[in-house]
């Protein structure tokens, strides 16, 4: 018998940022190593990712990272987690260059250097000490999706990553049944599966009918079309191509990611280009009737809205919103994000553009309905299940899909980042956790953001900042000037001249009672004019602003002439 574990470091009662760990005896398998961009309040946070801490300190167990896709939900940490882990990669073709063109584009040499990457295939098997691990084919948004099965001697873990299923798939993008039938009946322990439309009652519609929208809309068009995407959707990005040449208009690129992920995948025979001279550069555009183009603007998750939004206040550096363009946003963002995007349709609606949206009209996902995940888990017969992928509520309701289809509650598990499952006296329990976050990232700063620096930005972008600046003599015990009193972003100080004074009063009481102490102490004097202030601040305008006191200090004998100082916004 095995030592068993399962372990989330993230993608759980979250959206993206997947990352799992099945531990068999000594040796650690990754699945996944995606990011999460922030969707609500960024606070300057560029992009979240998983938390390596547990990790680190068994890094000398990792086996490797087996990736299910090239979204960046689970390709999107690699650079940094390949900064500090050197093992190898794993994952199909086109999964493996999207993965490189992530990790080349990083300063760090080595890691963009690196290059232990292997591809796989449905057909792949890979013998470890005692645990194979292999592949199957899934339905998603973009070409070699698969899914991930860890053979051990208790059964299979199994991994679907993103899925979905379409009868009408093309040859590409289709499931192999009869492969997850074999799993199924060889055995499968425990199932991970994909939670991210678990909440949505009703079916989703097949491609075809999201290319027969896309194909209408650009026939019956007489100016411009801009299409919002995401890059790495290749699927949503073929379906533009075809509609495209259809109705004959040329496509031009607009995005960041664009040009590098399209071409990559051209190159390998990923996306076809129904006509040859489909794509045009954009500096050529003007050649072109309006009624002949297609502006595809693409980028990471939220990026093309963003674009949008330049684009419809004239600040986009290629394309400006004039009437008669239709803006069709083909991408399907989170509910976290409703309300950038009626923002967006607003901000196109008054540059005089059209907007139409494919979520608007049809009920589309690349993540599996209902009906989908309880026929996955009626072809593989899990023996526990544990939703991923997906805030908690996802995860309750694809619980509830679980017990549905026969599954006892006791074998379902609804985790937290850092839960521990271990398979032990033929049960899986859930016997411990290990501490795990998140790992912010700003700029070029990798984790050097942390809770209380995000709660301080909360702050200032609600309250603001109240600054109290006090130069004192310690020897004489006494102010040498009266405070300075600065404010950004809480009060119009020119209108507030009764709360200045009293601040200041505040201020010099507090100082003076430090001063007057035989035990001064620079810390208890900076807290002390805060909690005072606070006080005071809150009792009068009902606002925390972030308070900074400014202490300098001088030996200087003669006096300052006393001045009132109040600083202007």
């Amino acid at each position: 018998m095995s030592n068993l574990k399962i372990i989330p470091i993230g993608g759980v009662r979250e959206n993206a940022k997947n990352m799992y760990t099945v531990e068999v005896n000594d040796e650690i398998y990754i699945l996944d190593c995606g990011l999460k961009y922030p969707e609500n309040e960024p606070l300057g946070i560029d992009t979240i990712i998983p938390d390596f801490s547990y990790l680190r300190e068994n890094s000398q167990r990792i086996v490797g990272v087996f990736l299910t896709h090239g979204h960046a939900d689970a390709i999107g940490a690699l650079p940094y987690f390949l900064n500090e882990f050197n093992v190898p990669v794993f994952g199909s073709e086109l999964t493996i260059a999207l993965a490189k063109i992530s990790v080349k584009a990083d300063k760090n040499k080595r890691v963009a250097n690196f290059n232990d990457f292997h591809i796989v295939d449905e057909k792949t098997e890979i013998d470890f000490a005692g645990t194979t691990v292999s592949f199957f084919r899934t339905t998603h948004s973009i070409p070699e999706s698969l899914g991930i099965v860890i053979k051990t001697v208790e059964g299979n873990v199994v991994y679907t990553g993103d899925f979905r299923f379409d009868q009408t798939a093309a040859p590409e993008y289709q499931t192999d049944f009869e492969r997850l039938a074999e799993i199924g009946k060889d055995g499968v322990l425990a199932l991970l599966s994909d939670s991210a439309n678990a909440e949505n009652p009703k079916e989703t519609v097949d491609e075809r009918e999201i290319y027969e929208l896309v194909s209408d809309n650009f026939e019956y068009r007489k100016g411009r079309i801009i299409v919002a995407c995401v890059a790495s959707n290749i699927l949503r990005v073929q379906q533009i191509f075809n509609a495209a040449a259809k109705n004959g208009r040329k496509v031009t690129l607009a995005g960041h990611d664009a040009e590098e992920i399209i071409h990559t995948a051209l190159k390998l025979n990923k996306l076809k280009l129904p006509v040859e001279d489909l794509l045009v550069p954009f500096k050529n555009i003007k050649r072109f009737p309006d009624d002949q183009i297609v502006i595809l603007e693409t980028g990471r998750s939220g990026e093309p809205l963003k674009s949008l939004q330049k684009m419809a206040v004239h600040r986009h550096p290629k394309v400006s919103l004039q009437e008669g363009d239709l803006v069709f946003i083909t991408t399907t963002p989170s509910h976290a994000m409703d309300t950038m995007v009626a923002r967006t349709k607003d901000m196109i609606y008054r540059a005089g553009a059209d907007v139409k949206t494919i979520a608007d009209e049809l009920n589309s996902s690349g993540h599996a309905s209902r009906s989908d995940l309880q026929l996955m888990m009626n072809l593989l017969k899990p023996r526990y299940v544990i939703p991923i992928q997906g805030e908690y509520r996802l995860m309750a309701a694809n619980a509830d899909c679980a017990r549905e289809v026969g599954i006892p509650k006791e074998n379902i598990f609804l985790t937290s980042k850092g839960d521990l499952l271990e398979y032990e006296h033929n049960k899986l329990l859930l016997t411990a956790s290990v501490e795990i976050s998140n790992t912010l990232i700003d700029g070029s700063g990798v984790g050097d953001i942390g809770n209380i620096v995000l709660r301080d930005r909360k702050a200032l972008s609600e309250d603001g900042v109240f600054i109290a600046v006090v130069t004192i003599n310690r020897k004489k015990k006494e102010i040498v000037d009266q405070p300075k009193i600065t404010s950004r972003g809480f009060v119009y100080l020119k209108t507030s001249h009764n709360l200045i004074l009293e601040s200041q009063k505040i201020v010099i009481k507090a100082v003076q009672k430090n001063l007057d102490n035989k035990e001064f102490d620079w810390g208890h004097l900076k807290q002390d004019i805060r909690d005072q202030l606070n006080h005071f601040l809150y009792e009068q305008t009902k606002r925390h602003p972030v308070i900074l006191p400014i202490i300098m200090e001088t030996n200087q004998h003669h006096r300052f002439k006393k001045r009132k100082v109040i600083s202007q916004n």
